[in-house]
């Protein structure tokens, strides 16, 4: 099986090199920042010691593909599909993993449609660094239960869970609301806490309410996450809120966790 992926990032660079290792023929990848040698050299070298062909344009990269890879950030979803339509040929499946609202994945799907490829829509239930291509993907559309075991056989975890497009993503930015928001609201507690010199009587409070839960180490961690991953999940939880206004809601919460998730990275705190 021969594969693409458009956008050459994080987790880009972790599909391409461990499809390679699950038996994918070749893997070949284009991403905005090849133009620029300078701030692409880093991934020129990955690409070059994993094997991974690097191409100049998305066209040249999905020539010849069965399966072409969306992993982008979620604000380019629509504008990744209106140019990979230009170049898709019939029976080339297009999967795209982007983290964008349910609304925002249908609309891509109609515009790959005309040109007779297979829009699959897929929501990645976890980070990616750690399980790899084994990360629970979601998968929806008509076309996904196909495509599902030829990818799962290279070592990825696709589970069909809708013909319908939206619901994948629906499921996965549900969740995000949730553990997003933790992630806010925990780290500002922790940072205000050790202001006050408070955080004993703090933890001390919260690990009595919610005795299964070890409030310090989690603070710890979730601080963590913002800081390494706080722009992405900005991004995300800002389709968490499309989502929410799609639906006739108030958003102003999302809108707040987006904005201190990426507030909160590179930083010890929010």
């Amino acid at each position: 099986m021969k594969i693409t992926l458009i956008g050459y990032g994080e987790v880009g660079q972790i599909f391409a090199r461990e499809l390679l290792g699950g038996g994918a023929s070749s893997v070949s990848t284009f991403d905005v920042l090849f133009a620029d040698a300078a701030r692409s050299e880093k991934h020129r070298a990955t690409a070059a010691k994993d094997n991974v062909r690097l191409c100049m344009s998305a066209a040249e990269a999905g020539e010849g593909a069965d399966v072409i890879i969306s992993a982008v950030t979620a604000d380019k979803v629509k504008q990744v599909a209106t140019e990979a339509a230009t170049w898709l040929k019939p029976g080339q499946y297009f999967l795209d993993v982007n983290s964008a609202a349910p609304n925002t994945k249908r609309e891509a799907a109609q515009i790959v449609a005309p040109t007779g490829a297979h829009y699959v829509e897929g929501a990645v239930m976890a980070p990616v660094p750690g399980p790899g291509i084994k990360v629970q993907i979601l998968g929806g559309g008509p076309k996904a239960e196909e495509l599902a075991p030829q990818l799962n056989a290279l070592g990825m975890n696709i589970q069909p869970v809708a013909q319908e497009y939206g619901r994948a993503s629906a499921m996965k930015l549900c969740r995000s609301i949730m553990i997003k928001g933790i992630e806010a609201l925990i780290v500002d507690c922790a940072k205000a806490a050790k202001e006050w010199n408070v955080e004993t009587e703090v933890f001390g409070s919260l690990d009595a309410s919610y005795p299964s839960i070890d409030w310090r180490k989690l603070s710890v961690d979730m601080a963590g996450r913002v800081r390494q991953h706080g722009v992405r999940r900005g991004a995300e939880m800002r389709e968490a809120a499309a989502m929410v206004a799609d639906l006739g809601m108030m958003n102003e919460l999302e809108l707040a966790v987006a904005d201190a998730q990426t507030r909160g990275a590179g930083k010890a705190g929010l």
